[in-house]
């Protein structure tokens, strides 16, 4: 038998779904959107744009901001009981409020 290959998206055809009301091109303002460091967000991910995209397990988690590195933004966030770090595009970010 064959085995299944395990990808970066495999399983994500219901994950990586839209709403067809909010299906097409992405906002411009989600790329522009500038983050300080210390600032709350959570890790939304933008299915129209996978470059950035950061790994299924850190999805709907919220994080910190630490630093930026080109493009991208670098959170911090806690994964059980160590502190990791995620690199994402902007897009799959969303600030929350405090």
């Amino acid at each position: 038998m064959v085995q299944k290959k395990k990808g970066k998206f495999s399983d994500t055809r219901k994950r990586l779904k839209k709403h067809i009301r909010d299906r097409g091109k992405v906002k411009i303002s989600k790329f522009l959107q500038q983050f300080e460091e210390g600032d709350k967000v959570v890790i939304v991910p933008e299915p129209s744009y996978q470059k950035g995209l950061p790994f299924r397990r850190f999805w709907g988690k919220i994080a910190k901001v630490v630093g930026k590195r080109g493009k991208a933004t670098i959170v911090e966030l806690k994964d059980g009981n160590k502190v990791k770090r995620v690199i994402a595009a902007n897009v799959h970010l969303k600030k929350v409020e405090k």
